[in-house]
């Protein structure tokens, strides 16, 4: 089995804002992950990542808030999507 891509999602908010959604499902987990999935969110305003979750390889799971690296619990896409709308709800101080 090849990655499948199973969410894509870009969304520009205005001239300075943009939201992009990334996740495949995998055959094998990257390591050191233990889901079968890979991913990247990210929230740029300015043209600076502000919020950004991804699992690369070495790493694992994690996630960048106003450029602190933090180490990130992943559950599920769903608790994975309502996280990183979240940190950007308390960065911007309101949903997208």
């Amino acid at each position: 089995m090849k990655a499948v891509p199973i969410f894509r999602e870009r969304l520009v908010i205005g001239s300075a804002e943009l939201v992009e959604i990334v996740i495949w499902q995998v055959p094998t987990p990257v390591p050191p992950s233990d889901h079968d999935f890979k991913y990247r969110l990210a929230y740029v305003r300015d043209r600076d990542c502000v919020v950004r979750y991804d699992n690369e390889r070495g790493k694992g799971d994690h996630k960048h808030l106003s450029g602190w690296e933090l180490p990130y619990t992943f559950t599920s896409v769903e608790q994975l999507l309502s996280d990183f709308e979240a940190d950007i709800i308390a960065i911007r101080g309101e949903p997208i």
